[in-house]
């Protein structure tokens, strides 16, 4: 059943119009809650632009709509924001399935396909102006989105986020993606220069600034310290020349903890929060550059065909594996048929052995190459 509720913004002079529904659908075997905030400029007669905002670990999507406040920017700029709730780990908090650590085996990337069809199938959503962003954990889950999802999401940003090195090493996006990373140097909660399995942010740039072919020097400058009380200040740097206009872009939170910046709602033990810059304003204006159809518009002379080569095929999942002309190692990933990831590999082994999946047909991907493989 589907509930509503209006959303009262005393600074708005159309108190009431604005919407917020309250559902949920079933994905992976599981009822999955969700908030959509609909804006009152929205009547559906054009596509509109739709910002899904994730919340952090052991939070919950109804705190995410307050600590990371997009509604009055959606209010003014007429996109929809999708604010879904994840499921309990094995702890017991509500999280997004994107840490080795506590690996739940709950396919999120698919739930949030699924949720998309959903909004799209009651709301005219513009399918090319999909945007992630979040906190912390949610920010982790825009990088898994951008990595596993990319055919539906045109750009990411993540506050306080970074990606889980197990995650990353099979990360596989398919098209040049804008990132934004605003992310504070004293976060003792996601540490910048990383902890255990978690990537240290010059890392995480760099790794999206190569894949984006972005300009290696970025654009620097020094936001105004307007208000020194917060205890930060902030740096802000722009990689721009990327494939097809993408840039990457950084706020770099000086003495900043593990908060949301510009948030007026403050959480305990978190450490400062900066006011010099406003986080969900940065991250629209970010979003609102890009469109996947310009993304994916990739000229054939950049198209690099490359070959590769899996036999004995069909066979009984243990397979040789060869990848001409590449002297690098990069991920294989092995998918079934509904694109959920089963395994991965390397392209500079010599066997892979998917002995231990169900007898059918998978999608074993490397870079732009890519094979069919039966398993009898």
């Amino acid at each position: 059943m589907k509930f509503l509720s209006c959303i009262l913004l005393l600074a708005s002079v159309s108190v009431g119009a604005q919407t917020t529904v309250i559902d949920s659908i079933h994905s992976g075997g599981q009822s999955r809650q969700y908030y959509l905030y609909v804006p009152a400029a929205y009547d559906g007669s054009e596509p509109r632009p739709l910002v899904l905002n994730l919340h952090g670990y052991g939070s919950y999507a109804f705190q995410q709509i307050f600590y990371g406040e997009f509604r009055p920017i959606a209010d003014t700029a007429n996109f929809l924001i999708l604010l879904p709730d994840g499921t309990q780990d094995v702890l017991g908090f509500q999280h997004w399935n994107t840490f080795n650590a506590f690996g739940t085996g709950v396919d999120d990337v698919a739930f949030i396909s699924d949720l998309l069809d959903s909004i799209s199938a009651e709301y005219n959503i513009d399918q090319n102006r999909i945007y992630s962003t979040g906190m912390s954990n949610g920010g982790f889950m825009s990088y898994e989105l951008a990595c596993q999802l990319s055919d539906r999401i045109a750009a990411i940003a993540s506050v306080t986020g970074t990606m889980d090195t197990d995650h990353f090493d099979y990360c596989s996006p398919s098209h040049p993606t804008p990132v934004m990373e605003i992310h504070g140097t004293a976060d003792a909660t996601v540490p910048y220069a990383g902890s255990g399995d978690f990537l240290p942010i010059d890392e995480l740039l760099d790794y999206w600034i190569s894949y984006n072919n972005c300009n290696t020097t970025p654009e620097f400058t020094e936001i105004p310290d307007t208000d020194p009380g917060d205890g930060s200040t902030v740096e802000h740097y722009i990689w721009s020349g990327g494939d097809n206009g993408v840039s990457v872009e950084h706020f770099k939170v000086i003495n900043g903890g593990h908060t949301w910046p510009g948030t007026i709602l403050l959480l305990p033990a978190s450490g400062s929060t900066n006011k010099d810059i406003n986080a969900s304003a940065e991250i629209w204006r970010f979003f609102s550059r890009y469109s996947l159809d310009v993304l994916t518009d990739l000229d054939e002379s950049d198209i690099h065909p490359e070959e590769l080569l899996v036999y004995p095929n069909p066979g009984n999942g243990l397979f040789v594996l060869e990848f001409p002309g590449k002297n690098s190692p990069i991920p294989v990933l092995v998918k079934d048929l509904s694109g959920r990831l089963v395994m991965t590999g390397n392209s500079a082994d010599e066997q892979m052995d998917i002995r231990s999946l169900p007898a059918g047909i998978y999608m074993l991907t490397a870079g732009n190459a890519g094979t069919i493989y039966i398993k009898q």
